[in-house]
């Protein structure tokens, strides 16, 4: 198949390619991780490709196998590393060289980089992807969640503050009484979950 002699990751003699009915076969071993996922790249940007299946093995070469200790070391490391990936968010079980990282996460982004971190060890044969993305509130929700806490504060007219929510910003808009309630308002903005930045109009009208 041409797309792997492209692939420069790869020599093309270690891969057998069969094709039947748009699903290619790739088979044959290789010596990483990185270079098995390059082959299913490379077979997936074949023109009228529905399917890839992938009967390729990673075989390390004498003095590249570790251990599933020291893969677990040299993973946690990696991920302490990370100014991407949140801090503890991740955990990690390694069994015959497979690596499945698990936890909760913000963003997809910080879940892909987790895997990108850990794939190219040495000793990885494989990555099994289970971090969870955190459920981040909608704007309705958001909105919601500040009226009912400004509804729970005595110190707080509640009916008289207008909360517009533009994606993860919170703009508050009205009157209050006093300095005090201006910041139990806004202080209750920045308590709610999925706010990361809160602009204050509020008017002080006693």
């Amino acid at each position: 198949m041409d797309e792997l002699l492209w692939e420069p990751s790869l020599e093309s003699a270690e891969i057998g390619v069969s094709v039947n009915d748009g699903v290619i076969t790739l088979s044959g071993t290789v010596n990483s991780y990185t270079k098995k996922l390059a082959a299913e790249k490379a077979a997936k940007r074949v023109k009228d490709v529905r399917a890839v299946a992938m009967d390729i093995e990673v075989h390390f070469l004498n003095g590249e196998s570790r251990s599933d200790t020291d893969v677990a070391h040299a993973g946690l490391n990696a991920l302490s590393w990370s100014t991407v990936v949140p801090k503890d968010s991740v955990t990690m079980k390694v069994e015959d060289g497979w690596l499945t990282l698990d936890g909760e996460v913000e963003w997809q982004y910080q879940k892909q980089a987790a895997e990108n971190l850990v794939k190219d060890l040495q000793g990885v044969k494989g990555v099994t992807n289970l971090i969870r993305l955190r459920p981040v509130p909608t704007r309705s929700i958001v909105k919601d969640n500040i009226r009912k806490a400004l509804e729970r504060s005595a110190d707080v007219e509640a009916d008289s503050i207008n909360i517009v929510a533009e994606g993860h910003n919170i703009i508050l808009q009205g009157k209050v009484r006093s300095w005090g309630e201006r910041n139990e308002v806004e202080k209750a903005a920045w308590a709610t979950p999925g706010v990361v930045n809160v602009k204050d109009d509020l008017i002080i009208a006693p």
